[in-house]
């Protein structure tokens, strides 16, 4: 079958209606993707209303911020970025409902990078795949010369199928990943691990959807090219390379920064972290991955959310470093290090990760279970001197075993608030010991 001009000006002249735009606007606003997230659907349904408008011009980041987000209309773009921020993660959620829930639709939505106005177009129903080679091999100069409009209808096939690869192992990825949850919801089964059970219930109750918030490796690499520690405001308006306007920094380092910075990064440990929470029986429904960098300042306001990483790699983890007796820290070298800010009778005020002569690497790891900003929920930290030490302490939390160790030595019925310093040793990239060195508790309680 041909891919002629002529299937190509139908294709452009089927416009959708009015009607079409709308019904599709509220199908993805109503979808498993946006339905736990009041902000994202708003902004949708906002912005869908407005694109349905005739004659109605791009939409404007200052006005979406006052009419969705409830800024004040002369409110300074520079200084508070919520709605590029939700942009990026809305578009994220849309590409997902078209990928899974949304596979069947024959209408698409977009919101196109740089604007904010969606877009409509018909799914390519039509596959065209490329003709088999033939095993014999010719010269260059024996081969006939292509005409340009064949070039061009051979790149678009070409185009064509490797998007349709993508979109199937997109879809078959989340397909297998929706039938990872429903299983592990539906068992239920917390294979006798009372204790874990009621702290993670206790941790989640009242909540309907909990972040489970990704360090950005981005930031660390970043930080050890510019020997700079990368501020939080910095980080929240993506000004991920104000550094090179101070640092000494060479064309070439430059240009790796935005190399950099153009990539989502995160390290196997931390993922390792996140996949042991992600286990946990009953709680995967709520539990919602995000990269730190696409997090928000109202999220961390009112909810109970994770944070996976050291503030090298987690700029957010610096809103709770002064309520922390234990922080994770580096030095001027790159070195990781633990800093015991109150040190008790026989502790240390520093712990310093090293390596011995055999190969085997002391880290450690901090743990943190406080109540948000707000007071209005709580906030799990986990972090370490490095990724496989964030993991460890993710392990502690949903091991039955430390868990009954841990409140049992405590004398208490119920786990308060609290931090814990472990102490881990590490052969050949694998974690075989951990054992605590250091907690506190406080006298707020969930």
């Amino acid at each position: 079958m041909n891919f002629g001009a002529n299937s190509l000006l139908e294709e452009c002249l089927d416009e959708p209606s009015i009607d079409e735009r709308r019904s599709l606007i509220e199908r993805v606003a109503s979808s498993p993707q946006l339905r736990r997230s009041a902000r994202l659907r708003d902004f949708l349904l906002y912005v869908g209303g407005q694109s349905l408008k005739g004659g109605q011009p791009e939409l404007h980041e200052q006005e979406i911020g006052a009419k969705v987000f409830g800024r004040a209309p002369s409110y300074d773009r520079s200084q508070d970025n919520i709605v590029r921020v939700n942009a990026t993660e809305l578009r994220k959620r849309i590409e997902t409902y078209f990928a899974t829930d949304g596979s069947h639709e024959t209408l698409i939505l977009e919101i196109p990078r740089g604007g904010y106005k969606p877009v409509f177009h018909r799914r390519q129903a039509e596959v065209f795949f490329l003709p088999t080679p033939s095993p014999e091999v010719a010269r260059v100069d024996e081969l006939p010369k292509a005409s340009p409009a064949s070039v061009l209808r051979i790149g678009i096939r070409a185009h064509l199928v490797w998007a349709v690869i993508a979109v199937a192992l997109t879809v078959i990825c989340a397909l297998l990943l929706r039938q990872n949850l429903a299983l592990r919801s539906s068992g239920g089964q917390w294979s006798g691990r009372p204790e874990v059970e009621a702290f993670w219930k206790g941790f989640v109750k009242g909540q309907q959807e909990i972040d489970v918030v990704l360090p950005d490796a981005s930031v660390t690499l970043s930080e050890e090219v510019t020997h700079q520690r990368m501020t939080l405001t910095d980080y929240l308006n993506h000004n991920y390379v104000q550094q090179e306007l101070t640092a000494p920094l060479s064309a070439d380092r430059v240009s790796d920064l935005h190399s950099i910075f153009d990539h989502n990064l995160v390290t196997l440990g931390d993922f390792h972290a996140a996949q042991q929470i992600l286990a946990l029986p009953t709680l995967a429904p709520m539990l919602h991955l995000v990269l730190s960098r696409y997090y928000t300042a109202d999220s961390i306001q009112r909810n109970s959310f994770i944070l996976l990483g050291g503030r090298k790699a987690n700029p957010w983890m610096g809103l709770f470093t002064d309520r922390m007796n234990f922080n994770v820290d580096f030095g001027p070298h790159n070195e990781t290090f633990v800093t015991n800010r109150h040190p008790h009778t026989g502790e240390q005020p520093t712990y310093t990760a090293w390596t011995d002569p055999s190969g085997s690497t002391t880290v450690y790891s901090v743990i943190a279970y406080l109540p948000n900003l707000s007071h209005t929920g709580s906030v799990i930290v986990l972090a370490g001197t490095d990724s496989s030490a964030t993991s460890a302490a993710a392990e502690f939390l949903t091991s039955e075993n430390s868990m009954t160790g841990f409140r049992s030595m405590l004398h208490a019925e119920k786990l308060p608030y609290f931090e814990v310093l472990l102490k881990s040793s590490r052969v050949s990239g694998t974690l075989f010991s951990s054992e605590m060195v250091g907690y506190r508790t406080y006298p707020e309680t969930p």
